[in-house]
């Protein structure tokens, strides 16, 4: 297994057929997953075409993650956990000033993800909403209000996703505290 050390972010590729296995070795971590098309990278994982599609916002075993073009990118097709996120953007300098102001600043997961992925062209301007595999964001239904709570993930626990189209992927184990119950951990990953 790869390990992604903690508040850090790689990429990678991965052929159509190919399985990637993201795990949380020690639980309660929260991995960004974003997905570009390798043969066309202006085509990328769409956080508002999977859930309009879905018609649901808790992704899991079974759902497919669509593009901005509605080809479907990834499956979902082992899932330990249930809860993921959709919803929030990857963590950054700029959000950690705003939303913890007196608190440490870090690039967070958008600023290792634009490293991460320039090696692959990917320009920061080009890194959209994340699947935050592992991430808890419950919405309550009469007010709309979002809340973080710590992940659902136990030691060990992971989703296996299936490309379905040749990928560049980006990953990190994230870097904003309230996401990981305030415990920065590794993420572990496997392409198969």
């Amino acid at each position: 297994m790869n390990i992604i050390p903690p508040r850090s972010g790689t990429a990678f590729t991965m052929k159509a057929g190919q399985t990637l296995t993201v795990t949380d070795p020690e639980g309660e971590q929260v991995a960004d997953l974003l997905a570009y098309n390798s043969a066309d990278i202006g085509e990328v994982l769409s956080s508002g075409r999977t859930i309009d599609y879905a018609s649901r916002i808790f992704l899991t075993t079974g759902d497919p993650l669509y593009s901005n073009r509605s080809n479907v990118m990834l499956r979902i097709v082992e899932d330990d956990v249930g809860r993921h996120d959709f919803l929030l953007t990857p963590c950054s300098r700029e959000m950690f000033k705003i939303l913890y102001p007196e608190g440490e600043t870090h690039q967070g997961c958008f600023g290792n993800l634009a490293g991460a992925l320039a090696p692959y062209g990917i320009r920061p301007d080009a890194i959209p909403i994340a699947f935050n595999c592992f991430m808890n964001v419950p919405v309550d239904q009469a007010t709309g209000m979002i809340r973080v709570l710590p992940p659902l993930s136990k030691p060990g626990d992971r989703i296996v996703f299936t490309a379905e189209m040749d990928l560049v992927i980006g990953l990190t184990a994230c870097s904003a505290g309230q996401s990981n119950n305030f415990r920065y951990k590794p993420i572990g990953y496997e392409i198969s």
